[in-house]
């Protein structure tokens, strides 16, 4: 394909060697790697003992380079700045080794030969250090001044991707530090890694504008994300139109605000639903194309970030009940909390129209209805959200035409009463902290329904109370195997108790567990009492009770 010169596999050592430098241009986005893919890689790494054969594959890596010895990085980056801040916490190993005594000489030694192999020479005047890679322009700076120098990191008055890689130091520091306590352990480490990570090395001629190349790229097959593919195609737009470099730096600083909003991590998805809330909904597959399709000046494309700088500040505040666009509206709270507990994001697009389109009373009354739909289909029903996401992203585009919303919008992803009921009448929750938390909200909901009782769901309190014990025990033994696996984590078999009573209980018989739930300040409980034996018949006639208050309470008016 034009513009690819060649491509390569390449070993970790040979990448840094022969005095190869890196640097990751300007316009690339910040590190954003943080726990889930550092325990990723460490898992790997660790597989990878020095006693056995074997070799991980770290994936592609899209260089560009004229000279063959300096390269700009246009895919690659975290895997690279995490590689480099790994092996820095060998280093800083390898120095703690030396100030306490143990072998200093010679562990000094590892941490220069390790130092100028892998991450570069150090100046003896200023002790900073020329390095093999250097980061783009908001991480360069805390790269080259605090972590290679292997000096104190910084917390305050840092960016978030600085925070990142501070916290990927600390992180990987933590593990080599309890894998490994000998100079020669820490240096074997690395020079056994560095021969068995391989690169699919794709080089990328200078003379293709850098803006071009993930497109390039994307056509060749190469996994790019529509955050890097969108940036680049804005950049490109822009630079194709002879800008003065006032207006790259102004689109930089526009694209730098969204993602610090967000973080590069939510910005594909963020992307997706503000698109989907504008269009016909898009798969992800599909989205940087249609949005290529879309946004095709200068003009253009300033509009577009400008836009999502505006919206990044409501997609993040409607994913945080505590968000101060919310301070003089605790009802908004109460429900996004809620949503939040739900897990459920379908209906974003949605209320981002509202939010811009209509009033704030009209906004909650959609939001209410998200959070009534989300129960009957997302939490109780477990229907397909595809489906769903597809109707909240209707709606929104009527609201755009319309300026208006009418409920009948989503009565196609509304299950009826009778559905609803009878999907509650035989609904079960597994035991999980989150599946806790639902329970212990649907039963204050009840409560507050029956008994006009208002119950403070998030208090440490009251926990979920399971009637026939998880565990079982002799006391139960009676129901059979299959009654007590079938029953167990219905909701009927649950309820709200106070936690000091709940201890007490345990495994006990039904007829010793009665009395705690008479002592219960919760009366759905104290019902439970009135029960001379428990059954599954009775946790049958108890749910279905539940439901038919259920369907009361989690009910919208077409």
């Amino acid at each position: 394909m034009k513009g690819i010169q060649n491509t390569s596999t390449d070993t970790y050592r040979k990448l840094m060697g022969n005095g190869l430098v890196y640097e990751i241009p300007k316009f690339q986005r910040d590190y954003s790697w943080d726990t889930e893919q550092w325990d990723d890689l460490w898992q790997d790494l660790k597989a990878l003992s020095a006693e056995e054969p074997g070799e991980h594959y770290m994936g592609y890596l899209v260089l560009q380079s004229s000279n063959n010895k300096s390269f700009k990085v246009i895919d690659g980056q975290q895997r690279l700045t995490t590689l480099s801040i790994m092996i820095l916490t060998v280093l800083k190993c390898l120095q703690e080794l030396a100030e306490k005594g143990i072998e200093p000489e010679r562990n000094l030694e590892r941490k220069k030969v390790l130092m100028n192999n892998y991450v570069g020479y150090t100046d003896p005047v200023t002790l900073l250090t020329n390095n093999k890679l250097k980061l783009n322009r908001n991480n360069d700076a805390y790269y080259r001044n605090y972590l290679a120098p292997l000096l104190n990191l910084p917390l305050r008055n840092t960016h978030v991707s600085e925070k990142l890689m501070r916290s990927c130091f600390l992180w990987f520091y933590d593990r080599v530090k309890k894998e490994f306590a000998t100079g020669e352990a820490f240096a074997s480490f690395v020079d056994s890694l560095v021969d068995k990570l391989f690169f699919t090395v794709i080089q990328v001629s200078d003379e293709l504008n850098e803006f071009r190349v993930f497109e390039t790229l994307n056509a060749r097959g190469v996994q790019l994300s529509s955050s890097d593919l969108l940036k680049n195609h804005l950049f490109s737009v822009v630079d194709a139109d002879k800008p003065h470099e006032s207006e790259i730096n102004d689109l930089e600083l526009l694209w730098g605000d969204v993602i610090g909003k967000l973080g590069s991590g939510k910005f594909p998805e963020f992307l997706r639903i503000y698109w989907n809330s504008l269009n016909k909904t898009v798969r992800k597959t599909d989205l940087f194309k249609a949005i290529r399709k879309n946004i095709n000046t200068k003009g253009e494309a300033f509009a577009l970030t400008r836009e999502l700088n505006s919206i990044a500040d409501l997609y993040m505040a409607l994913q945080d009940p505590d968000d101060e666009l919310w301070a003089q509206h605790k009802d908004i709270s109460t429900y996004l909390r809620i949503l939040e507990l739900f897990q459920v994001k379908q209906p974003l697009p949605l209320l981002i129209a509202a939010f811009t389109i209509l009033d704030i009373d009209t906004f909650k009354r959609i939001l209410k209805a998200c959070l009534v739909i989300s129960m009957r289909y997302n939490v109780i029903g477990g229907r397909n959200p595809n489906d769903q996401e597809t109707v909240y992203n209707a709606a929104a585009l009527k609201i755009r035409k319309n300026k208006v919303f009418v409920i009948v919008y989503l009565k196609e992803i509304y299950p009826d009463d009778d559905v609803f009921e009878s999907e509650f009448s035989s609904k079960a929750f597994k035991n999980t902290s989150r599946n806790h938390k639902i329970l212990k909200y649907i039963f204050a909901e009840l409560e507050k329904q029956t008994y006009r009782v208002d119950i403070n769901r998030d208090s440490e309190l009251y926990t979920i109370e399971h009637i026939i014990p998880e565990a079982g025990g002799d006391s139960w033994i009676y129901l059979g195997d299959d009654v007590l696996e079938r029953c167990v984590y219905r909701i009927g078999n649950t309820t709200l108790l106070e936690k000091n009573l709940n201890r007490d209980i345990g495994n006990e018989s039904f007829e010793k567990k009665k009395d705690a739930y008479g002592k219960s300040s919760i009366k759905l409980t104290q019902e439970i009492a009135q029960n001379t034996e428990w059954s599954e018949e009775s946790i049958t006639k108890r749910q279905e009770t539940l439901a038919k208050s259920a369907k009361t309470i989690w009910r919208l008016q077409f």
